[in-house]
């Protein structure tokens, strides 16, 4: 088990504010050294802003590219790896267009796009500038890599500390851990002798390392006199067979994960997870990246694995789609119909949910998809079984789904 990131939420203000800035990456810096004396392995430290539209409100939005080059300077300058800026919003709704030039302006700034909360809805305009935000992302990079650092937001609330999704609320100052621990089911799993031996196993594994997490927590939120918010366990994976929650899913005993019984091993696992003990922030479910994970990477590839398959996961406590590799040409009608179904989900079961889509130019379904990057496994472009919404959910109105039970 690693530390993914170590984040800190705060306000940094418009002009960014050097002060709190330098306290940001003090508190990292000792933060950081604290955790590995520890022996834990730190791979990044983050900042996480308030929304930018709430920061610079809508009068000042068009300063949102200036903001992030100032942020992204001010982030190395602190040695912090990177920054989140929040989402954009539908009260200020030009918020959305400003995204693409923003991320185009930097390498280390991340952002987000909210399009359903439980208290506002489901915003379907929100959808389709969230689809052509992706569109946009695509053609900065021949690649499609850009697409990396933008996710849209259904039902997710602040202080988790996955990027892209993490953001702060208020003006106090907090940090949280990202963990990447799918590697705790693999083991856990791999040494039982049964279901019931391995449901304790992988709680037992996340309940001492919280543990252990939390006696580090402890000295520094009284040192820094700052909120330690919790720890999002959510089993992030590394494109390895033995960091792969693909991988424990058939440890398990499905076959090949896109195959019937890969939704009870979804549910299996959380309902393990819900066991143990530790304080909890952010999502706390699957993570299954199509590219950040090898098995499921493989399973794609092979075309065993789905996107509905994916989908079908998160009603299970999946956290949502995530860095999935679409056809080049697919269309912003069809990406709409795909998130108005993930914002359905997660306010019918009042669960967060994302959508890392990632169309790559020039392929289509079927295609090869190598990145030259650390995190990211070799695989294969998915079919997008989507067609243009028409009718009532066509239009620019705003609707709620009240949750079950």
């Amino acid at each position: 088990m690693k530390i993914r990131s170590i984040t800190y939420f705060f306000n940094p203000g418009w002009p960014i504010n050097d002060e709190k800035m330098q306290e940001a990456g003090r508190f990292l810096a000792e933060a950081k050294r604290a955790y590995e004396a520890e022996g834990f392995e730190v791979q990044t430290t983050r900042v996480a802003s308030v929304p930018f539209p709430v920061i610079l409100t809508e009068p000042l939005i068009g300063l949102t590219m200036r903001m992030t080059q100032k942020l992204s300077a001010a982030i190395k300058a602190q040695g912090i790896t990177y920054a989140s800026l929040g989402p954009a919003l539908p009260e200020v709704f030009e918020s959305y267009e400003l995204i693409p030039d923003s991320l185009m302006l930097s390498e280390n700034i991340f952002f987000s796009g909210e399009i359903a909360t439980a208290q506002k809805g489901i915003s379907l305009p929100a959808i389709r500038a969230c689809s052509e935000i992706i569109l946009r992302n695509r053609d900065l990079k021949p690649d499609g890599f850009a697409n990396l650092r933008f996710t849209v937001l259904a039902n997710v609330g602040p202080g988790g500390p996955f990027f892209p999704a993490a953001y702060h609320e208020g003006d106090g100052t907090s940090f949280a851990l990202a963990l990447e621990s799918a590697d705790l089911a693999v083991d856990a799993f791999e040494n039982a002798a049964n279901l019931e031996e391995a449901r304790k196993g992988l709680a037992s594994a996340m309940t001492q390392n919280a543990a252990r997490l939390v006696n580090v927590a402890n000295v520094l939120k009284y040192q820094f006199s700052i909120k330690f918010g919790g720890m999002d366990f959510s089993l992030a994976p590394f494109p390895e067979e033995g960091r792969s929650l693909g991988t424990a899913f058939e440890r398990l005993g499905v076959p090949r994960v896109g195959l019937h019984g890969s939704l009870a091993a979804a549910a299996f696992i959380t309902e393990a997870m819900d066991r143990a003990d530790y304080l909890r922030v952010g999502f706390n479910g699957l993570m299954m990246p199509a590219l950040e994970d090898s098995t499921f990477a493989k399973r794609a590839a092979e075309g065993v694995l789905t996107v509905k398959d994916l989908l079908m996961y998160s009603t299970v406590c999946g956290t949502g789609l995530d860095t999935i590799p679409l056809p080049g040409d697919v269309t912003a009608e069809q990406i709409s119909a795909l998130l108005l179904d993930i914002a359905a989900i997660s306010l019918r079961l009042n669960k967060p949910l994302t959508a890392r889509l990632m169309p790559i130019p020039g392929k289509k379904a079927g295609d090869e998809v190598n990145f030259d990057f650390d995190y990211f496994a070799p695989s294969r472009v998915m079919a997008l079984e989507s067609e243009g919404l028409n009718g009532f959910f066509a239009s620019d109105e705003r609707f709620n789904l009240k949750a079950r039970g």
